[in-house]
């Protein structure tokens, strides 16, 4: 919990959460369809990542049960960035941050059935606040539903990935997680480009990047996904996953923020929708703020049932 992580740490997990909120401005920059990105993405990424573990001679041995769970997870994370970027490409930056504000809520009820521990009212109340602002926002924007659908269900996978990684860092290097998980993603994003290609799906989008898409390409594959995401799973040592989550709810926040100064008056959205950021943002602040009296009251308890 924040009450006994260090302030360095927390701020790094405030770093990693403002690159991933350039993450959907990033999907808006490329010519290529989202399958692609992701498929570019995370082959990148895996190689990066391979180079590595090599250079500090990390084992890449892992055991098969875990193996396959690794893949696995991969799966998960190539089908969520798949709808995070389709959701900032159907609507805007904007929405499809807010909608990612979800997460939490979803792990407020995924956690503790993967951890087989009670669920916590604090932790299922401050995400139903935080998905009270997510509805200020859809009362707002109807127009944008597509985008906000996309986006919800992108929260949900990145709810389900988050508690998975949460027990895989617990025994297994974070640099090796997210390297296998950058293997399960690139196969499973090579396969779904297969059929959406057949089906045509990709709204005409090109597969082969033009020239500058390859900078935002390379950024998304080695600071946003090799740094980040592996920076992040390390930070799962020190903080719960609903945590993790909970402050990821900043992403829309500073995602905003960053769209509105690149792309000016195209980002610009209604009162309510602002509105409704702020409420994700009171659950952000919140949490910290009431763990910490509550585990006060109960020390102070502790001590006087002692006496």
């Amino acid at each position: 919990m924040l009450s006994s992580t260090s302030v360095r740490a927390y701020l790094h997990l405030h770093f990693l959460v403002m690159i991933w909120g350039f993450t959907a401005i990033v999907g808006l920059m490329v010519s290529i369809s989202p399958v692609a990105l992701v498929l570019y993405r995370t082959l990148f990424a895996a190689v990066g990542l391979g180079l590595v573990i090599l250079f500090f001679k990390k084992p890449f041995s892992a055991a098969g049960r875990d193996l396959v769970k690794m893949l696995s997870v991969g799966f998960v994370l190539s089908a969520h960035w798949m709808l995070f970027f389709s959701s900032a490409r159907v609507s805007t930056a904007s929405v499809c941050l807010a909608g990612m504000a979800t997460t939490s809520l979803w792990t407020s009820l995924l956690e503790p059935l993967v951890n087989k521990r009670k669920v916590r009212p604090l932790e299922v109340g401050l995400g139903i606040l935080a998905f009270a602002g997510l509805y200020v926002v859809f009362k707002f924007e109807f127009d944008h539903a597509l985008g906000l659908g996309l986006a919800l269900a992108s929260a949900m996978l990145a709810a389900t990935f988050t508690v998975a990684n949460s027990r895989l860092v617990q025994r297994i290097d974070a640099w090796v997680i997210t390297f296998y998980e950058m293997v399960g993603a690139t196969l499973f994003s090579l396969l779904f480009l297969g059929i959406s290609e057949n089906k045509n799906w990709n709204g005409g989008a090109p597969f082969v990047p033009a020239a500058g898409d390859w900078v935002w390409i390379l950024f998304l594959a080695f600071v946003c996904t090799v740094y980040a995401s592996t920076m992040a799973t390390q930070l799962m040592k020190q903080f719960s996953a609903y945590l993790i989550n909970l402050t990821i709810n900043l992403e829309p926040v500073y995602g905003i923020a960053l769209a509105f100064f690149i792309f000016g008056e195209k980002e610009r959205m209604t009162q309510g929708f602002y509105m409704g950021t702020l409420l994700i943002l009171l659950a952000v602040l919140l949490y910290p703020l009431l763990t910490t009296a509550i585990l006060r009251k109960r020390n102070r308890k502790i001590i006087e049932a002692g006496k």
